[in-house]
């Protein structure tokens, strides 16, 4: 695989925490590869999975596990046992954990919410957020049609994909384009947002780290720094505090478009 296919994997960089949400493991849309890559890059103390890394909801029409997915799971269960506490915030697709919520395995904790505290002293909830998605909540038939059309899109993103690699382009997600382009999205987004940031506010916290609307962001949200993980099936981002409490979002185009940056220059260099 070239460089603009996979973020390859440098000396580990030691960093406080990690957030991912909503890989979707069982999934054909599932960018494992490059997820598996990613946490090769660190060492962290403490990663949270918040919400949606297994997909029940696929996986209970048949199962689609292929080796990259294992590879996942191990990478994960592999920074455990190194000593990276590994804390799994359940979600709505991987809702089938909730009735094992508080499951404490070594360094592994299974929880439907946490409030972590930063570097710097700041109260974050930490959940996966569906349970601030009126559709979700109470029209789950909406939310499975809308599922549907979701997959149509995926399977176009997966084929464009497809072509841009072999053509020595980096990753681009389609549907992420669409859904700042598309106001009914736009809306949701927003008031999911807004929704989220009120508990925030209700609870006493100063900010929070969620996913399941796969819209990466860090912002401010009625006051409350607000921050989404985004996914590893459309956008392939992550969540990462620094040891000084600075939180960044990683997006893996960014990086890939960095390090191709990074090797003309290297090769500029040596030519001359």
């Amino acid at each position: 695989m070239t460089s603009a296919q996979l973020a390859k994997p440098t000396r580990k960089q030691r960093v406080r925490t990690l957030w991912i949400s909503d890989v979707h493991l069982g999934t054909r849309d599932c960018q494992a590869e490059h997820l598996a890559a990613f946490l090769k890059r660190y060492h962290a103390d403490r990663i949270y999975l918040v919400g949606d890394i297994i997909d029940g909801w696929k996986l209970r029409g048949g199962i689609y596990w292929p080796q990259a997915h294992t590879n996942v799971i191990r990478r994960l269960l592999t920074m455990s046992k190194r000593g990276t506490e590994v804390i799994y915030v359940t979600g709505n697709h991987d809702e089938f954990l909730r009735r094992y919520s508080s499951l404490l395995l070594g360094n592994i904790q299974l929880v439907d919410e946490a409030v972590h505290v930063t570097a710097d002293g700041r109260q974050l909830l930490v959940i996966h957020g569906d349970q601030f998605d009126v559709i979700t909540r109470y029209h789950r038939w909406l939310a499975f049609l809308g599922d549907s059309a979701y997959e149509f899109t995926l399977t176009l993103n997966r084929w464009l994909n497809h072509w841009r690699s072999r053509w020595g382009y980096g990753y681009w997600s389609l549907s992420a384009y669409l859904k700042h382009k598309v106001k009914t999205a736009v809306n949701f987004i927003s008031d999911f947002e807004e929704a989220i940031a009120h508990e925030c506010v209700k609870r006493g916290l100063q900010g929070v780290v969620c996913g399941h609307i796969h819209h990466a962001e860090i912002r401010q949200v009625s006051g409350v720094e607000y921050m989404n993980c985004g996914d590893w099936v459309e956008s392939c981002t992550a969540l990462i505090e620094h040891w000084d409490g600075q939180i960044e979002l990683y997006r893996l185009a960014e990086a890939q478009a960095r390090e191709a940056s990074d090797a003309q220059a290297v090769a500029l260099e040596t030519s001359a």
